[in-house]
């Protein structure tokens, strides 16, 4: 009859157990064949005998259960490779093993301390090494690297949990992740984990090994000085632990560089049984999957900010095509004005826009807004107040009256820290042009040689409830010209820290002498740009160009 054993991870490290009676007894009593510690182990816990030429594995109607393969049975024939499990919280795996050449009588392990992991098993950690590190060569999702750094790390060293704590920003260890044996991820967000394996453990250890970065093995926490500081821990039946950094090496290119290491955080794992994790070859197996573990960690995170970034570009993408089809179409004409218009952000959403609006008494409403801030709130606030002015110039009443209820509706928003600057001006068929100004940029009327700035108004919209708003009425006379424009023209910027000033935008009216707007729209902006060659736009730029009166 071929002759068949029990391999498994004691002490000394992998060890074997020739199965040589019938029945075959397993459980922590002493007296059976195959004795093993654990809180989930009965004291007879199952038997193996035979059948002709099979073993058959039977539940000795333990407490918690005998599983095969990860599935629970209550008898089962064992085929070569066979993994038995004593128990659910996943305490020690054994292996079935049947070939000619026969395993370790326990008897011969236990009289021989110093005996060593067998070639079989020494093959089979080393596979289990290279396996876990191929698998986190792959990964991408961070919760998915600690989950195998985890699995790998107590398949490779038979532990009964795993740990992972990472370290935030200000270099504190942050609880991560928490698995047993048999890949169950333990509920709750600290070493006091709910669920089968339930026991509280010292972050004692781990803040240790993280602040030296030098692993740390206790064979036993009964032993020394390690009882007194570990109380609660040893009560819970834990015995054995081993906490290992994850560290990162930087290589520079110069030779006369050293290495730079980074700790991420650590490794922990720990068991209730005694040597569980014993073994040099094992540690040292463990110090590798832990630097590799650190790499994968930090590509995971590299890659989630990727991912993140490239999921946050798109939606700003998308904020920007939004923003801009509220924009009115940038030209608007009637038999009295051109107009036109632009509105370039800064970054993809602004805090800038311009609007055309249609007043109740029929003149031609023209606006140019600058919300305080930039990015994604400004662009909020942005929407906010573009929709307002819609909604308040169908009361009618002139540019003051609709800029003190923006007022009033944006102070009821409370939206702290937050205004806007707005110029609003209404163009009628006569050339009369009534405006008001909230804080703006004041714009230019350009008349022939005469250039006037139009200031009348009040305080920004948004901040002061008892806030108060005039208009001013000029009469405009054909060919005139009316420039209006944010503080990103005027105050833009050169490589020598210079503003473009007001000046220069005077100076695109006197090149266009005829007063086209689009001419004087597009110098005004090329201009900019020229001027602003090699520095970063730092603003939204908005302008609008009115010319009352067609060209003869």
């Amino acid at each position: 009859m071929s002759e068949a054993w029990f391999e498994f991870t004691a002490g000394t490290g992998r060890q074997q157990v020739a199965i040589e009676k019938d029945p075959f007894t397993i459980g922590r009593r002493t007296g059976n064949d195959l004795r093993l510690d654990g809180a989930d182990v009965s004291r007879e816990h199952a038997v193996v005998a035979r059948d002709g030429d099979q073993y058959i594995l039977r539940d000795s109607k333990s407490r918690f259960g005998t599983f095969v393969n990860g599935s629970q049975i209550s008898e089962k024939a064992l085929s070569h490779g066979d993994r038995v499990r004593l128990g659910q919280s996943g305490g020690v795996e054994i292996v079935f093993l049947r070939g000619e050449t026969g395993g370790l009588r326990l008897s011969r392990i236990a009289s021989d301390p110093q005996t060593q992991t067998s070639a079989g098993s020494d093959i089979r950690q080393v596979a289990t090494l290279l396996e876990g590190l191929r698998a986190l060569g792959s990964a991408r999702v961070l919760d998915e690297v600690l989950a195998l750094v985890i699995d790998s790390a107590t398949e490779l060293s038979g532990a009964e949990r795993g740990f992972i704590m990472l370290a935030d920003e200000e270099g504190r260890l942050e609880f991560k992740l928490a698995r047993a044996r048999g890949r169950v991820t333990l509920s709750g967000r600290s070493f006091e984990t709910s669920g089968k394996v339930s026991y509280e453990t010292s972050v004692k250890i781990p803040e240790e090994v993280f602040r030296t970065g030098k692993p740390k093995v206790v064979l036993d926490l009964l032993d020394g000085d390690a009882a007194a500081a570990h109380v609660g821990t040893i009560a819970l039946g834990i015995r054995h632990v081993f906490c290992v950094p994850l560290r990162l090496v930087q290589f520079f290119d110069r030779a006369d560089s050293p290495p730079e290491e980074k700790r991420i955080g650590v490794l922990y794992l720990d068991s209730r049984e005694r040597g569980a994790l014993e073994t040099q070859a094992t540690r040292s197996g463990l110090e590798t999957l832990a630097n590799e573990a650190a790499v994968a960690i930090q590509n995971a995170r590299l890659y989630r900010e990727a991912m993140e970034k490239a999921k946050m570009d798109q939606e700003l993408r998308i904020a920007a095509e939004i923003q801009q089809s509220l924009l009115p179409p940038p030209a608007w004409s009637s038999d009295y004005f051109d107009a036109i218009g632009t509105s370039v952000p800064c970054r993809a959403i602004g805090g800038d826009f311009f609007e055309y609006l249609t007043m109740v008494d029929g003149s031609a409403g023209f606006v140019v807004a600058d919300v305080s801030g930039k990015g994604a709130p400004a662009a909020l606030l942005t929407a906010v107040t573009q929709g307002v002015l819609a909604t308040q110039t169908s009361f009618g009443g002139g540019p003051a009256a609709a800029l003190a209820r923006v007022n009033q509706v944006l102070i009821r928003r409370a939206v702290a820290s937050r205004f806007v600057t707005l110029f609003f001006a209404a163009l009628s068929p006569d050339g009369k042009l009534t405006c008001c100004n909230a804080g703006h940029n004041p714009p230019f009327l350009v008349s022939g040689s005469s250039v006037r700035r139009l200031e009348a108004g009040g305080l920004i919209c948004g901040l002061f409830d008892t806030a108060t708003y005039e208009e001013e009425t000029v009469q405009m006379q054909p060919g005139d010209v009316l420039v209006m424009f944010s503080d990103g023209v005027s105050e833009a910027l050169n490589a020598a820290g210079e503003e473009f000033g007001d000046h220069r935008i005077l100076e695109c009216v006197e090149r266009n002498a005829e007063g086209n707007p689009t001419k004087v729209l597009d110098c005004l902006v090329q201009t900019v740009k020229a001027f602003a060659a090699g520095t970063v736009q730092s603003d939204d730029l908005t302008a609008v160009v009115v010319r009352y009166g067609k060209p003869a």
